[in-house]
């Protein structure tokens, strides 16, 4: 959900920051207050495009920035994941955007800079508008798709299809890049041989790999690590060491110990200071003998560490990308044995992958098809409810002429508002009012699937009053029992349904005009009074009196 949202220079508003609460929230004031502000600012964090003209006159900038929160963030983290940025901490996502009149814009997710892609990316899985010039995600067939599958619940159904459709198109995939190869004459058989001969002479492990450019090391500087050790075990155990000169300390130690045995322990740790230099000192000579190499065993670590080099510059920089190439080679060159029995092979699993993938696209089909007729029905109900007496509304499966990536149909959400007319796809329909109904409806059908935490309405009660505007703010409570639910509105019946109220006004009293946004949901007064403005008058006592029913309503 939404938690907090700050807003700064933007338009008419100066600065405001909102804490935003679960459950409906209405959003009320005067025709021309401002309330598209607020809309604005969602929208810009949504990742809407926008220029200059949107920062407040006189400012250096304009700010919006929203802190979210999701109880469970797996799904927005493999977003941010994928996006290269910095996931949720406890589930909380912090976005800002600012919008400067010289300076290029700048976006930042959780504190990381991010690109207008990237915004657009996770708004489509945090918010969902619905009104005029507003992206609409309903609107989309991919989204019509899989909310009629969240409806019918075919989620097994669709996994084991993709399994199927996923098998044949690698199947395809394989054959085409086969058929794409061109026979290689023995010549260059015997050449791709020689290469993989080469890959195979290599222990092609990360240890492995990682000896053999130590032991090259010291091989190739050898002579200077001997002289090193030998320098360091005559330091230690020469003549002129370290070691003698502590052995007369440890003997001086001894004498002292004799006279007071309370010093035992400290002659006792310098003696080991010698016993531990004296190992050193053997350690050291060690090292320097361990360091010559006979011919033999030279000449092969240089072949290895030729024939590696050699490797990582042609395939990669790392053992698993040359392993990686060793592979393809080796597949390349057993696939030129029996080319056409490659390709009959493919085509029989071509085939074997493809009924398999009709069928389950069968299977798939026909639960869309039960669950298109419910949605269809309980929909058609809801949208009746919402002053459509007239409207038809239709949910249909087009085929495919081919299997695609969701199965072998795609779907259309049709309506028609009146009688005698076709239902229409949505994205066709002329009224953003009338579609703002559809997608209430829709969306009340859909509330404890869609899993778009928050949702914002505008102009949803256009060209509707009286009863119908009760049931509007009805079934907005009913989404907000899963979502988050923001409605700009013009009736009161709607308004007085909100758990928390916030009220835009305009000040034109002074030189400059100003817009604010406040809660009102915390003051009763105050709130009957806007929604006796809402009904006509907010000094009658006929309004006040009727606004006063509707909150208790």
């Amino acid at each position: 959900m939404l938690q907090s949202l700050h807003i700064k220079n933007l338009a008419l508003l100066e600065e405001v920051a909102l804490d935003l609460e679960s459950g409906f929230t209405v959003v009320t004031g005067e025709t021309g207050a401002g309330k598209s502000i607020l809309l604005g600012a969602l929208s810009l964090l949504a990742g809407e495009r926008a220029d200059k003209t949107i920062i407040r006159q006189g400012a250096a900038a304009c700010e919006v920035e929203a802190s979210l929160f999701f109880a469970h963030p797996q799904r927005i983290d493999a977003v941010l994941e994928e996006l290269e940025l910095p996931r949720t901490e406890e589930g909380q996502l912090i976005l800002k955007r600012t919008v400067a009149r010289d300076k290029a814009p700048k976006l930042t997710v959780n504190g990381s800079l991010a690109t207008l892609a990237a915004l657009q990316r996770l708004g489509e899985h945090w918010i969902d508008f619905h009104g005029p010039s507003e992206p609409r995600r309903l609107l989309k067939e991919s989204c019509q798709l899989e909310l009629l599958d969240l409806f019918g619940r075919t989620s097994a159904s669709r996994d084991g299809y993709d399994l199927h459709y996923q098998t044949w198109r690698r199947a395809v995939g394989a054959k085409e890049r086969l058929q794409s190869q061109t026979q290689l004459s023995a010549e260059q058989l015997r050449f791709l041989e020689n290469q993989l001969a080469r890959l195979d002479a290599l222990d092609l492990t990360e240890e492995a790999v990682a000896n053999l450019e130590r032991d090259f090391q010291r091989m190739s500087r050898a002579q200077e690590l001997m002289e090193l050790s030998a320098a360091l075990a005559a330091g230690i155990a020469g003549d002129d060491g370290v070691t003698g000169r502590i052995s007369a300390l440890v003997r001086e130690a001894r004498a002292l110990e004799a006279i007071d045995p309370s010093s035992k322990a400290l002659a006792d740790r310098l003696a080991g200071v010698s016993f531990e230099l004296a190992d050193l000192g053997s350690e050291f000579e060690s090292l320097g003998q361990s360091l010559t190499f006979d011919p033999e065993q030279a000449e092969s670590l240089t072949t290895s560490m030729n024939a590696w080099l050699e490797a990582k510059r042609k395939h990669g920089g790392d053992v698993q990308r040359v392993a990686a190439a060793r592979e393809e080679l080796r597949q390349r060159i057993a696939s030129q044995g029996d080319i056409e029995g490659t390709l009959a092979r493919l085509d029989r699993e071509i085939a074997d992958a493809y009924r398999a993938a009709r069928k389950q696209a069968a299977v798939l089909r026909e639960q869309r098809d039960k669950a298109a007729r419910e949605l269809a029905r309980t929909a058609a109900k809801g949208i009746v409810q919402l002053g459509f007496k007239k409207a038809e509304f239709q949910v249909r499966l087009v085929p495919l002429d081919e299997l695609g990536p969701s199965g072998d149909c795609r779907v259309e959400f049709l309506f028609s508002p009146n009688v005698g007319e076709a239902p229409l796809p949505l994205n066709r329909i002329a009224s953003s009012g009338e579609l703002a109904r559809v997608m209430l409806a829709l969306k009340t059908v859909l509330a404890d699937l869609d899993d778009i935490p928050v949702l914002v309405f505008d102009e949803v009660d256009a060209n509707v009053g009286g009863e119908i505007g009760r049931v509007v703010g009805e079934k907005m409570g009913w989404i907000a029992k899963s979502h988050q639910v923001l409605c700009v509105t013009h009736l009161p019946q709607v308004a007085a349904q909100g758990n928390n109220h916030l009220l835009v006004n305009k000040d034109q009293s002074k030189e400059r005009a100003i817009v604010t946004i406040e809660p009102i949901h915390g003051d009763r007064k105050q709130r009957v009074s806007e929604l006796a403005r809402m009904l006509g008058d907010r000094s009658a006592k006929s309004a006040l009196a009727h606004a006063e029913e509707l909150l208790k309503g």
